[in-house]
């Protein structure tokens, strides 16, 4: 297997996910009320899956090996250019979190909520098609078999420890959190 193979795979279930939004931005868009727990589970998944797991096997992997090749001006000005777009989702999330977290606190954001899930549902297969068709096969070329093949196993230990870090976390804020009173109005 290609290391591009785990990195496609991923992405077909973001694309899975992301056909998900279209009926919440219809509700909100009918002035029914946001369900908070779906944007809630939309940016878990955004954030650790499709960011931190996907975005984190290309960023620290795949585009550290990359960087230390020869490319063309075309593929360097590609890399960067998704670089750029990663970041941009995490700033569109990150405004996706504070318009549910004003929403909760009473402010009327939903427009803006459905507004950023169509952002993300917009930019995402656009992302998605420019590195599938236009950036993945064409850079295979820069790496021997034997470099794939560190990579791929570099990807799968990578997948390996998110899990761990993932629900270590968790741990941590569950403990954190537990024995704590909340003070009461």
């Amino acid at each position: 297997m290609k290391p591009i193979g785990p990195l496609m795979w991923e992405h077909r279930l973001i694309e899975k996910l992301l056909r998900s939004f279209a009926g919440e931005i219809g509700k909100i868009d009918a002035m029914v009320p946001v369900d908070t727990v779906f944007i809630d589970r939309v940016v878990d998944f955004i954030r650790t899956y499709a960011d931190r797991t996907h975005h984190g096997k290309e960023e620290d992997i795949l585009f550290r090996e990359l960087a230390a090749k020869e490319l063309t001006d075309n593929h360097r000005h590609i890399m960067n250019e998704l670089i750029e777009e990663h970041r941009y989702a995490r700033t569109v999330v990150g405004q996706l979190i504070a318009a549910k977290e004003r929403y909760l606190a009473g402010d009327d954001s939903a427009h803006e909520i459905s507004t950023r899930l169509a952002e993300l549902a917009q930019f995402y297969p656009h992302h998605i098609e420019k590195e599938d068709k236009h950036f993945f096969y064409p850079i295979l070329a820069y790496f021997s078999d034997a470099e794939q093949e560190r990579m791929l196993a570099e990807f799968y230990e990578f997948d390996r420890k998110m899990i761990h870090e993932r629900y270590g976390k968790l741990a941590d804020e569950i403990i954190s959190s537990a024995g704590k009173i909340e003070k009461m109005d």
